[in-house]
């Protein structure tokens, strides 16, 4: 019996061991920063895009913000998709001089149906734009947002993600540890991943995607996480995503545990169906191209599948201890002096990366709570995988009103270049 068991336990061992040295390294990639000569010349015009469903409280913030970008006014136009309101939003979104589609659909209305709806439109239109960028009703921008953007897109990159930081990250300690989860994955798993060539993945806000590739390729996006689906797509089409550091984009995190862990299980559904939608033809490109990238991607949307396994794993190691010998000691394969160090390194890499963004106070507070934010991920992917199949749109409603002044020493560094010399 035991033996029997050890057949299964050995592979999930390896399996543990080779992907979590994998993570480690691609997390140590994310310490640094290339240095970059950045072409400051305003060149390519912009289609800003928000899709908002019943945003009065808080889109008036962000339209003010665009008005107030460091890029010349004629290379760039404000569209706003008043997706199924029942409130004032277009008329808000109006008064700033914004052009507002409306869009209604009584079965269609998450936000990739609102995309997928918008960029038809887009493309009928007389005037023509070289890339589409899109943001969150809730969000607030760096002045130099669309400067970052179009640095990238004049050095050839047509899928680019921003920066995604917090414009709230010290209003509770929910909105602090998701800030901190934020921090990090730019850093250890965006950055890093740009650093050494693999494709970093967009974030639903802050992204830039040229209209060559949306003309081309369609957007039919439309899961619950249209954006890793589109990174995907993208991927195994051969087109990876880039990370631009400095284009900073300032979203809205959520207050309370409830409404975290309702947005959080909403992203695990969606990674799950995009991993077993995606996932065989992605293989299938990578190997056939040769493709290391889209192979990472593969590797990336088997995150949740990876941690359900580590769980599973833990579990019968305690069940090891209470009743030896169960099965295999974890230790045969995996060193004990491994395992302390990757407990470690789970604090260790974060507490660099809150040390070179040089946040406040209370995000070290914040770090003593950063576990429970960490391990709720275990019961919310299983949830995730059990509901993979429900498409239903979970709505975060938004209420935290900034201005882009009021961020302004609230949150880290506001300024370009926070942790490399780019110039």
């Amino acid at each position: 019996m035991n033996y029997a068991f050890d057949i299964v336990m050995f592979p999930l061992q390896v399996i543990i061991l080779l992907f979590t040295l994998y993570y480690f390294f691609i997390g140590f990639c994310g310490m640094w920063r290339r240095s970059e000569n950045k072409i400051l010349t305003p060149k390519k015009t912009f289609a800003v895009i928000i899709a908002a469903h019943n945003e009065s409280a808080v889109i008036g913030q962000l339209l003010q913000n665009l008005q107030s970008l460091e890029y010349p006014k004629t290379l760039y136009d404000v569209f706003v998709i008043a997706d199924n309101c029942n409130d004032n939003t277009a008329e808000i979104a109006r008064s700033y001089g914004s052009i507002v589609c409306e869009r209604t659909h009584p079965t269609k209305k998450s936000k990739g149906f609102a995309m997928e709806w918008m960029f038809e439109r887009l493309f009928k239109m007389e005037k023509k734009y070289d890339a589409v960028v899109v943001f969150d009703a809730d969000n607030l921008v760096h002045p130099r947002f669309l400067m970052e953007m179009n640095n990238r897109l004049c050095k050839g990159d047509r899928i680019i993600q921003g920066y995604l930081d917090a414009k709230n990250p010290y209003d509770t300690w929910v909105a602090g540890t998701f800030a901190i989860a934020f921090w990090v994955i730019d850093h250890i798993s965006h950055l890093a991943k740009t650093n050494i060539g693999l494709s970093a993945v967009l974030g639903g806000t802050g992204m830039c995607i040229t209209t060559d590739v949306l003309e081309r390729y369609g957007w039919r996006a439309t899961c619950l996480t249209e954006d890793m689906e589109f990174t995907m797509k993208s991927l195994a089409e051969g087109i990876k995503t880039t990370w631009a550091h400095d284009a900073i984009v300032y979203d809205e995190k959520p207050l309370t545990f409830m409404q975290s862990w309702r947005q959080r299980k909403r992203w695990a559904q969606g990674q799950f169906d995009v991993a077993h939608r995606y996932i065989p033809k992605m293989l299938k490109e990578g190997i056939k191209r040769r493709d290391i990238r889209i192979l990472d991607g593969c590797l990336y949307l088997l995150q949740p599948h990876f941690l359900m396994i580590s769980t599973f794993f833990i579990a019968i190691s305690y069940i090891q201890s209470a009743f030896p010998p169960f099965y295999t000691n974890i230790y045969n394969i995996i060193p004990s002096q491994l395992m302390t160090a990757i407990m470690l390194g789970q604090y260790i890499l974060p507490m660099i990366i809150l040390l070179k963004i040089q946040v406040k106070w209370k995000a070290w507070f914040y770090m003593l709570l950063y576990p429970v934010f960490i391990y709720s991920w275990v019961p919310i992917i299983f949830l995730g995988f059990i509901h993979r199949n429900d498409h239903e749109w979970s709505h975060t409603q938004h209420t935290r009103a900034m201005s882009y002044d009021d961020i302004i020493g609230n949150v880290k560094n506001t300024t370009i270049g926070r942790d490399a010399s780019n110039q």
